[in-house]
């Protein structure tokens, strides 16, 4: 196996969302991954067969209700643990922290969970859209007059969940080089969050930021921080925020500057907004994206996921790949010596226990 990861062990517990993307994450950069699931597991939100989230490992089937000794054996020579239960679960099936670290004191124990283990909501059922909530970033995703939208479950599963158990598991690793102990990593999606939406509270106790939702720079009250319809129902994003890049726009679309509103005279965005909205409509999107392709002023067109792997950039990248077919994100970010294995097959049938411990001298 490739990758900067090569040798560290780790085993999953099968689960859904970021727990799963955290651990291939972990896989494509080259650490052994083994994922435990139940012989009874039913498909659950996603069908097995081409389930992207699960490239990269192994798999093993194990019954913890039946008993632990199988999965012990595994915590024993591994690195890494990752579980993605409700608090309480793991302890009851006789696998929590405390068991795990006294057989293996040099393992990092990660729990992958909304709440956290701890709180009044711990216990509680949640999903991407609840932890966006209750931290003040869904009611910022909105327009004056209209519900918040939110991005799918990028923010609170991927962003706030699978990166921050990646990063907590990466940074107890490296502290276990120098004190020789492992320790549990509580990695919850609503901090997670909270850390993300850390420019927000920024601008806020600044003053430069208004909790009304669709006034603001980065919240689509700018009109050049906006998404804007073209003549063949398609869009494109248009965000030149700095001075010389929204020269370049106004350039672009033809206009002088001295007959607009400055860019940072918040009472004139209406007349920007209103004159930028009909010039978009003028022409198709990949008229406006052929147009601003050289000109530097942060203007690209709204590419539907049919096309993204024919984008020009993403395909000089290779950003997405296909493997069996199926057309994936590649491995990231990338390394110049010991780059990751861009071609890894979502996991297969289970293997046995045993196969996976002869590897584990």
């Amino acid at each position: 196996m490739g990758g900067p990861l090569a040798g560290v062990r780790v085993v999953e517990l099968a689960g859904l969302g970021p727990a799963p993307h955290g651990a291939m994450v972990l896989a494509d950069l080259g650490a052994d991954v083994v994922r435990v699931v139940r012989p009874d597991a039913g498909p659950g939100l996603l069908p097995a067969d081409g389930d992207l989230l699960s490239r990269g490992r192994r798999v093993v089937e194990i019954d913890l209700k039946a008993g632990s000794a199988d999965l012990l054996e595994l915590v024993a020579r591994a690195d890494v643990l990752v579980e993605g239960f409700r608090p309480g679960v793991m302890e009851r099936l006789d696998v929590g922290p405390e068991r795990c670290l006294e057989l293996n004191p040099r393992l990092v124990y990660a729990r992958m969970t909304g709440w956290g283990q701890d709180g009044p909501l711990a216990r509680g059922a949640g999903h991407d859209l609840n932890y966006l909530s209750v931290t003040g970033s869904l009611a910022a995703m909105a327009r004056p007059g209209e519900p918040p939208r939110f991005p799918m479950n990028l923010v609170a599963d991927f962003g706030g969940g699978s990166m921050l158990l990646v990063v907590g598991l990466l940074a107890a690793l490296v502290e276990r080089g120098s004190s020789g102990r492992g320790q549990v990593v509580d990695v919850a999606m609503v901090d997670g969050v909270a850390l993300l939406s850390q420019m927000m509270w920024s601008l806020r106790g600044q003053g430069w930021w208004s909790d009304e939702p669709g006034t603001n720079l980065l919240d689509g009250g700018a009109p050049f921080y906006d998404v804007y319809a073209c003549a063949d129902g398609r869009y494109v994003a248009v965000a030149p925020l700095e001075p010389p890049f929204y020269a370049n726009l106004l350039e672009g679309l033809g206009l002088d500057p001295a007959t607009l509103p400055d860019q940072n005279d918040r009472s004139g965005w209406p007349v920007l907004r209103d004159v930028f909205t009909k010039l978009f409509a003028t022409r198709d999107r990949d008229e406006w994206a052929e147009w601003f392709a050289d000109r530097d002023a942060c203007v690209t067109p709204v590419v539907e996921p049919a096309e993204v792997a024919d984008h020009p950039h993403l395909a000089a990248r290779r950003t997405m790949v296909t493997v069996d077919r199926l057309l994936q994100a590649a491995p990231a970010p990338r390394f110049g010596r010991t780059p990751a294995d861009p071609a890894r097959p979502p996991a297969g049938k289970p293997i046995s226990v045993a196969a996976v411990l002869e590897g584990w001298t």
